[in-house]
């Protein structure tokens, strides 16, 4: 088995930039990159990161049979916390969702917290506020999104999401194709 090749193929079938899945994995771009030309191994707890990151897991990764999984728990979801830029996080509610054509997210930001810049892209892009109140920024227009309140867009602009108020505000964000 070629793990380096391997990895980049999953990779690559969930549409991700070795820039990308380094974010997701908390690791440089340059590992990725040794990691997939062989140069280096991971650890199994680096690959099993990885794996996670790519929808995966350890024992489908080294079995040629999987069966698709349907229903999720909280421990199946990717946590990734963003103190910065988030000021809260983001949570993968379908670990393999790069695999499908949508990708469901949770995201919590903190007061003053935005998610990342969005090139403008070809799919769709849905989302509903579950608490607190949102801005979403397209373009130069700035649109307020409460609580109870959804959207619905088709990305021509770069855009982004942003918490300007004082209390915290989560909503679900889906994409398709996957983006984040």
């Amino acid at each position: 088995m070629d793990i380096g090749a391997d990895l980049r193929s999953l990779r690559i079938a969930r549409n991700l930039t070795q820039e990308e899945l380094a974010d997701r994995a908390e690791l440089s771009k340059g590992f990725i990159s040794q990691v997939e030309r062989n140069l280096t191994s991971p650890s199994i707890a680096t690959l099993t990161d990885l794996l996670e990151c790519l929808g995966s897991s350890l024992s489908d990764f080294f079995s040629k049979s999987s069966d698709d999984k349907i229903v999720f728990t909280p421990d199946d979801h990717f946590v990734k916390s963003d103190e910065e830029t988030l000021k809260g996080e983001i949570t993968w509610l379908v670990p393999n969702a790069q695999k499908n054509r949508l990708e469901p997210i949770l995201v919590r930001l903190g007061p003053g917290g935005a998610t990342h810049e969005l090139p403008p892209n070809e799919g769709e892009e849905f989302g509903y506020v579950l608490s607190g109140s949102v801005q979403l920024v397209i373009g130069h227009k700035r649109l307020k999104v409460s609580a109870g309140e959804s959207f619905c867009l088709h990305p021509g602009d770069t855009h982004f999401i942003v918490n300007p108020g004082k209390r915290n505000a989560s909503f679900i964000w889906i994409s398709t194709p996957p983006s984040f």
